[in-house]
């Protein structure tokens, strides 16, 4: 039997039962690997979720563009990148979103940490 993982306030880890909440999310966000399939998100999003079978609490995320929302989901970081990228969003804008600062806030909090 597997040890439960530690709780960390305001963390989702993403363990066995995320992997399978968010299987249809991750699935749909690896998908985005092939530019063709951004393209037919981009153009019809609600049509693109369905055909992944997303629950509701997945697609009120991606409508939200909310990531913290997303890893709540069961989406994965990793996977989740893929999305954010067909709107221009790096991983610095996603730190931001998760420690509630500014995309420049974030940047300066890096620098600063040697980063």
């Amino acid at each position: 039997m597997t040890k439960p993982l530690p709780k960390i306030p305001g963390t989702t880890p993403f363990d066995g039962e995320q992997a399978r909440k968010g299987y249809a999310l991750n699935k749909m966000c690896f998908s985005f690997n092939s530019a063709e399939n951004r393209a037919a998100f981009k153009q019809d999003e609600e049509a693109y979720m369905r055909q992944y079978g997303l629950n509701q609490q997945q697609a009120d995320a991606i409508r939200a563009r909310n990531v913290l929302q997303l890893l709540a989901a069961g989406g994965n970081a990793y996977y989740l990148a893929k999305f954010a990228g067909i709107f221009g969003l790096d991983m610095q804008d996603i730190g931001a979103q998760q420690t509630g600062m500014t995309k420049d806030a974030f940047k300066a909090k890096l620098v600063a940490a040697g980063h």
